[in-house]
């Protein structure tokens, strides 16, 4: 079975993006240094986002090409169809997720947003979590935790230091919820 893992920043009070959906503030942190970024990517050959994250994504890159010669599965209600190396999808998530858990494949990423990663967490589909603390408080904008019922423990794996910063890599523990 395929691993689903979350793996993004944030900013220390809890926001992956500002009011705007903006993530200047994540290139604007120096990132010298250690990086887990290219052998994470290694693992993965899916990659699953909000169609907001998809197009702030997109946004920043201009024309640089996004995740290439990875799978790229975007949660709309807009969009129908597929693109280069894609498809928009429209349903309930962890019914798409659990399908791709069991296909053939390498790991599949949870790149955002909030409301995906918090529903994915509520069915405890998430295996692994690598999250990143950038040295900035937004005050506002979208959390990447928003409020839900998804409490859990998870297990400490490792922290690294990439520049200004912090990774912590955690994994999910089995019956994590309370009764």
């Amino acid at each position: 079975m395929r691993k689903v893992v979350f793996y993004g920043a944030m900013s220390i009070d809890g926001y992956l993006a500002d009011e705007q959906d903006s993530l200047q503030w994540l290139f604007d942190t120096n990132l010298a240094g250690v990086s887990t970024y290219e052998a994470f990517i290694e693992q993965v050959d899916t990659v699953v986002m909000g169609k907001t994250t998809y197009d702030e994504v997109k946004k920043m890159l201009g024309e640089e090409p996004l995740y290439p010669g990875k799978q790229k599965i975007v949660f709309t209600h807009q969009m129908k169809g597929s693109f280069p190396e894609g498809r928009y999808v429209d349903g309930d998530v962890r019914t798409i997720i659990k399908d791709l858990k069991v296909a053939t494949g390498k790991w599949i990423w949870i790149v955002g947003g909030g409301g995906l990663v918090t529903s994915l967490m509520a069915s405890e589909l998430i295996d692994d979590y690598w999250i990143q603390l950038a040295p900035v408080f937004l005050g506002s904008g979208k959390r990447l935790f928003p409020e839900g019922d998804y409490e859990q423990r998870v297990t400490f794996v490792e922290a690294t230091q990439m520049g200004e910063m912090v990774e912590l890599h955690y994994q999910k523990k089995q019956m994590t919820k309370k009764k």
